[in-house]
């Protein structure tokens, strides 16, 4: 009887390398920086461990424990890898167009949207009460994990779109080439430098978030509410409040704690979410606040335009009407088009514009614009 193989993943019908344009739109500056710092101090780290396991059978002892896992890093990565897969596939409930169809189709549509010529994998797993969500690989194929927990927040009595953000993020790994065999085992021992692996996996997820951001806007908030109060609370959080706090939390102590976290700390991400004007930062705080008053035009924003945010009023100002827009959300290659959103995040996204398109040149900011104590 013929070995049962899995099912394949479902083809997308777009060109090969339909990804690279959008990726390089949304791709954060200093992932390829940091990625290869960490491919060097990887590969010297390698080079001490070799030369440890090779004296160590000279003089007829235990190597030490660390220089084995990294000579047979290339080993534990594929089982680790493979392991994983295993146990979504036989633990976890799989999307499809008849398991979870609401589900299914934001995980199509992403990928789609996003270049992939296939549709991921995804598995819904038992969460506890842990809001998460995950990417992983093994050999050409590629998964997506979804606690049970992050599905309820993203079901039609709640924040539907959170869940699309969300999807959309973990997509984003994929299509970045995050979750590559070789990118992890390349990296391997960085993750025991301090600052090394931790700060190239911020900058992944500052990338996926700008995936996110580009395919899914209108949940970018509810997204990050949900992160900050839970399931049950995330309705009630001020993202915009958290985020004006990015800028006024200073200290050795929040350096400390965002430098060693291997995701950006909640109010440096959701400040990134918002000011579309620059990167997210990965080791020194955001500095200066959100314009108040009218946003800056759609063409000064470097990163996909801002949706959904509210600009942080002057103390005692009077608050500015919602300005309605035509914002660039992202790039997907093949299609091109706007969205027309206001600043209360209603309505619904339209096709993205074509990263390679040229784009208006930024307008400056005015004096008058700016946030002022």
């Amino acid at each position: 009887m013929a070995a049962m193989r899995a099912q394949p993943m479902q083809v997308l019908p777009v060109a090969p390398g339909s990804h690279l344009p959008m990726r390089r739109y949304v791709r954060h500056p200093r992932e390829i920086v940091t990625l290869v710092v960490a491919v060097v101090t990887s590969l010297l780290l390698l080079l001490v461990a070799i030369a440890e396991v090779t004296v160590a059978i000279d003089e007829q002892r235990m190597p030490d424990v660390y220089a084995l896992a990294l000579v047979f890093a290339p080993l534990l990565v594929w089982f680790a890898r493979g392991q994983l897969w295993a146990q979504q596939r036989l633990l976890g409930i799989k999307l499809s167009p008849g398991q979870f169809p609401e589900a299914y189709a934001m995980l199509v549509d992403a990928a789609g949207r996003s270049g992939l010529a296939y549709v991921p994998d995804a598995y819904v797993v038992l969460g506890n009460g842990l809001i998460n969500a995950a990417a992983s690989g093994h050999g050409f194929r590629r998964f997506v994990i979804i606690n049970s927990d992050m599905l309820e927040v993203g079901g039609a009595a709640r924040e539907p779109d959170a869940l699309r953000f969300v999807i959309a993020h973990e997509v984003g790994h994929i299509a970045a080439g995050h979750v590559s065999y070789w990118r992890i085992l390349g990296t391997f021992a960085s993750q025991w430098i301090p600052l090394v692996g931790s700060t190239l996996s911020r900058a992944q997820e500052y990338t996926a978030d700008n995936y996110g951001h580009a395919l899914a806007p209108q949940g970018a908030r509810s997204a990050m509410a949900t992160l900050a109060g839970g399931k049950y609370l995330g309705r009630s959080v001020d993202v915009d409040a958290m985020a004006d706090r990015a800028v006024t939390e200073p200290g050795f102590f929040v350096w400390v704690a965002n430098a060693a976290a291997s995701h950006p700390v909640l109010l440096w991400r959701i400040h990134a979410l918002r000011d579309r004007r620059r990167p997210g930062r990965l080791l020194w705080r955001p500095t200066e606040p959100w314009l108040w008053g009218t946003p800056s035009l759609p063409g000064a924003y470097a990163l996909p335009a801002m949706i959904g945010f509210r600009p942080t009023p002057l103390p005692g100002a009077v608050p500015t009407q919602p300005v309605t827009q035509d914002v660039p959300l992202g790039a997907v290659s093949g299609a091109a088009g706007t969205a027309r959103r206001g600043d209360d995040g209603e309505g619904v996204s339209e096709p993205y514009p074509d990263a390679t398109a040229p784009t208006a040149v930024p307008a400056p900011i005015r004096e008058d614009d700016r946030w002022k104590p």
